[in-house]
């Protein structure tokens, strides 16, 4: 059989067995460096979503394994907003035109976002909720951030056209809650 394994050579049965373990542990070095590679994405990945959903300091709690204790904010502004005619948009429209319409317009809310001390809470369908005030707070600033950031959005919604309807002009409803 080993001459078989070594195409007729005659070898010594150790020396056989140990080109076989030396190749078995290369190749096992291998997989495991490319699984570790996969793990680290994967990791990444991960890291990467708990920071877009939770608050820095939560994400960071989780990650090490602490506890997260409820906070209380006694000074916080909230804005909503939706869509107007949302329904009748999405019935016109093949699924992945209502994806790419809600990618497109919450793309365009994120980086406003980012000239204000504000915080993305959440995006479920067509509603949009950022609060300013909270994770860090701002003291009286909260309310101000929020209003200049709702006209920021109201402005740049002003000249955005949906792909697959650019001559529909797109309305959003904006509610703004402070205290």
């Amino acid at each position: 059989q080993f001459k078989t394994i070594n195409k007729g050579k005659k070898t010594n049965i150790i020396d056989s067995m140990l080109r076989m373990l030396e190749q078995y542990s290369s190749n096992l070095e291998d997989l495991i460096s490319e699984r570790t590679e996969e793990l680290e994405v994967e990791k990444q990945k991960t890291e990467k979503l708990l920071s877009q959903m939770l608050p820095p300091s939560v994400a960071e709690a989780l990650k090490t394994g602490g506890t997260v204790e409820p906070e209380y904010f006694d000074q916080v502004t909230i804005y909503f907003s939706d869509i107007v005619g949302f329904t009748s948009i999405s019935a016109l429209s093949e699924p992945i035109e209502v994806v790419d319409l809600l990618n497109d317009l919450y793309s365009l809310f994120d980086a406003v976002l980012g000239n204000h001390d504000v915080y993305k809470v959440e995006t479920i369908g067509d509603a949009y909720m950022v609060a300013s005030g909270l994770p860090k707070r701002n003291g009286n600033k909260h309310a101000a951030e929020i209003a200049n950031m709702s006209l920021d959005i109201l402005s740049s919604v002003g000249t955005f056209k949906m792909r697959h309807m650019p001559d529909i002009p797109l309305r959003i409803r904006i509610g703004l809650h402070t205290g």
